[in-house]
């Protein structure tokens, strides 16, 4: 036992590790040492333990590589522990992970605890299973977490906009200040007439919004010049009181900033440049602040001579000196820019230049100038720095540039400012000068941006390289390159070990399978996640029968409710009769916010899976994996015995992370009936022990 507990994290204090049975010490001595940073292969499926109180000493990253399957299988109080040290340690899951969650927890009851449970997660629960008498306490809980992360369940973010008001008992014309303490971030998907009849302390709700619309701005300015808020009337704001906006005040219209006092609307863009500047504010808001702040005082002020009609310099020659004043901007327009920035002062000072937030009009001058400093195209060492313009260049104007340099490659597309067509040329440079797309510059360049790679660039991808990268977001992509990727995927990810393994790595990926990959992942009982279906081909979706999707989604079936408005789970449910709705627990009214609680026998069988080699390509879809065994009590059982057969082999087929391969550590003598893995850096086998042969990855 001594040797067992020696390799358990020294996280874990000495009356956990003096309490610690054998099969549970393998499982954290698996995640402790052959976990892999991006791929979390053996952490996502390290989530049984025979122990609840050592949740409480499990580490972050460890709950942030959180699977579903594994802990389905945790009795409840495990499960319970579980969540909860997540909302301790403040664990930030995703979509996928929180609605699975959220099954779980309801599951087993857990509702009721919500006020132990992270408030992402309440998002995601049974609004219909809240009690009325915990109504404002749930509320005022879930308006912490962040709902954006409801982008694919529209009926559900609907729903908890009706439950919070709802919440506030009669019907509210306006919503007062302990009204607004209670919907928090909820207020961000009201109307604009709430928000403009709304106490003016609205403006705290606002400011924790990602992006306002249209009639929200709209609403915000009509508050603002109301002079009803904190800061006044516009011609008595003063620098704290529009640093107190914080990114609200990039919303403001360039007529109340003609109406604010100029020494104060001036020390205020200052502020605004420099926290730009300092990577403090984002390109888009920035830009959306100078933009409106320009308007306003190039109305003030005399108009100036167009460009072109070849007027000298009235500002005076920019100097480098002048390039680091914050209110460069507000000193020289677009007209000034072009008539005051010589070549030279251009090409030794482009870096604090395009460090302000140019408008578009500035940007495309300031390209006009390049092209007339370098001919022959931009130097590669000066591409890193025009991140900001690259939008503006064609396709042949790239084709000018010599990228050699994968870090050049990365500055150029991960601004997100790049398209479609300048993705493609950066990247087409790059492999035309023998470059290589790894591991490393996928996870930089970030998932969306495959989204505009050609079809014949996603295939130079290396398999290696595509394992190495984890799992890269591509739910925004056009079906066409899902379609690519998936085929990536599969060539990556096909020869996994087992069909558990195998769905966790292609479930980012599964937006391009086609049915036959559906229905073999029917027959596997994998229990998909709402966010995951909700991004699958419509097209192949239609193939699919009720009875397919029922046992597709197994325990998240109901969350189909929650998503029914989403463009993918509609175009399904208009092809389904009344009788097929009424079988997935769905109302017939597609208007309806929530639907019943599912009773517990519409819930599939979720039997955990059992070792399943996934079939080739050839095979797939041809045969169903065997269904293992439920879970027995862990207790001090031996592992083979405690430990489910589908633990060992999410534990065993772990994936290599995004840039670098696990290393097999050698397991302690003394587990009879355990897996022993190759110790990869010695080369040296656990003596004793059967050896698990690793799955053969393409090359």
């Amino acid at each position: 036992m001594g040797l067992i507990t020696s390799c358990l994290p020294s996280s874990l204090s000495r009356t956990h590790r003096a309490q610690v049975n054998p099969g549970l010490a393998l499982l954290v001595w698996l995640t402790a040492h052959c976990s892999c940073p991006q791929a979390q292969g053996f952490s996502q499926g390290g989530l049984d333990a025979s122990r609840a109180d050592l949740w409480a000493s499990a580490n972050t990253s460890l709950l942030h590589g959180f699977w579903c399957q594994p802990a389905s299988q945790l009795p409840r109080d495990q499960l319970s522990a579980l969540i909860r040290g997540m909302a301790t340690q403040q664990v930030l899951l995703r979509a996928w992970q929180l609605s699975c969650l959220a099954n779980l927890a309801a599951l087993h009851g857990l509702q009721d605890d919500f006020e132990f449970h992270p408030p992402d997660l309440l998002l995601f629960y049974n609004l219909t299973q809240v009690r009325e008498a915990n109504c404002r306490a749930f509320t005022r809980r879930a308006a912490q977490g962040d709902t954006e992360l409801l982008a694919n369940l529209p009926d559900q973010r609907v729903a908890l906009q009706h439950v919070a008001l709802a919440c506030l008992g009669a019907p509210r014309l306006q919503l007062s200040a302990s009204d607004l303490l209670l919907l928090g971030v909820l207020v961000c998907d009201m109307d604009a007439s709430r928000i403009e009849t709304a106490d003016p302390r609205v403006l705290e709700n606002l400011q924790r919004c990602r992006r306002l619309t249209a009639t929200q701005q709209a609403a915000l300015n009509t508050l603002l010049a109301s002079s009803k808020t904190v800061l006044g009337p516009p011609g008595s704001w003063n620098l704290e009181g529009l640093r107190a906006l914080g990114a609200l005040a990039t919303y403001i219209s360039s007529s109340l900033w003609m109406q604010v006092q100029e020494a104060v609307g001036l020390a205020f863009f200052s502020s605004m440049v420099a926290t730009y500047r300092a990577g403090r504010l984002s390109q888009r808001d920035a830009r959306r602040f100078v933009t409106g702040f320009l308007k306003a005082k190039a109305a003030s002020v005399p108009s100036r001579p167009k460009r072109g009609t070849g007027r000298p310099c009235i500002r005076g020659d920019i100097t480098a000196a002048t390039l680091h004043d914050d209110l460069f901007l507000v000193r020289y327009d677009c007209v000034q820019l072009e008539s005051c920035l010589g070549s030279r002062v251009l090409k030794a000072n482009l870096d604090p230049l395009l460090q302000h937030p140019l408008p578009a009009e500035c940007q495309r001058v300031v390209k006009a100038k390049l092209a007339q400093v370098y001919p022959r195209g931009i130097p590669e060492e000066q591409l890193p720095l025009i991140t900001s313009l690259v939008y503006l260049y064609s396709r042949s104007e790239i084709g000018q540039w010599n990228i050699t340099s994968g870090d050049t490659v990365v500055a150029l597309l991960a601004s997100d400012v790049a398209l479609e067509n300048q993705t493609e040329a950066v990247l087409q440079k790059y492999l035309d000068h023998d470059g290589t797309i790894t591991s490393s510059l996928l996870m930089a360049i970030g998932g969306s941006r495959l989204c505009w790679m050609s079809a014949r660039q996603i295939q130079a991808i290396r398999p290696a390289e595509f394992r190495r990268a984890g799992a890269l977001d591509i739910s925004s992509c056009p079906q066409s390159r899902k379609d690519a990727l998936y085929t990536k995927a599969r060539e990556a990810f096909g020869s996994t070990g087992n069909t558990a393994s195998y769905y966790r790595f292609m479930r980012p990926y599964l937006g391009g399978a086609p049915v036959e990959e559906l229905r073999h992942l029917v027959q596997a009982n994998v229990s998909m996640d709402i966010d995951t279906f909700t991004n699958l081909n419509p097209r192949v979706l239609q193939s699919l029968s009720v009875g397919n999707v029922t046992t597709l989604l197994g325990q998240n079936v109901g969350d189909l409710q929650k998503a029914r408005s989403h463009p993918t789970v509609s175009s399904w449910l208009r092809s389904l009769n009344t009788s097929a709705l009424g079988e997935l627990g769905l109302d017939t009214d597609p208007a309806g916010p929530t639907g019943p609680a599912r009773s517990t026998t519409e819930i599939p069988n979720t039997t955990p899976w059992a070792p399943h080699v996934a079939p080739t390509a050839h095979q797939l879809g041809n045969s169903a994996p065997t269904s293992g065994s439920p879970p027995a009590h862990l207790g001090f059982l031996p592992l083979a015995v405690a430990l489910p057969s589908s633990l060992l082999w999410l534990l065993y087929w772990g994936t290599p992370g995004p840039s670098q391969d696990c290393s097999w550590g050698t397991i302690p003598r003394g587990l009879s009936g355990s897996p022993c893995l190759p110790q990869k850096a010695a080369g040296v086998l656990c003596p004793d022990l059967p050896v698990l042969p690793r799955p053969e990855h393409p090359a």
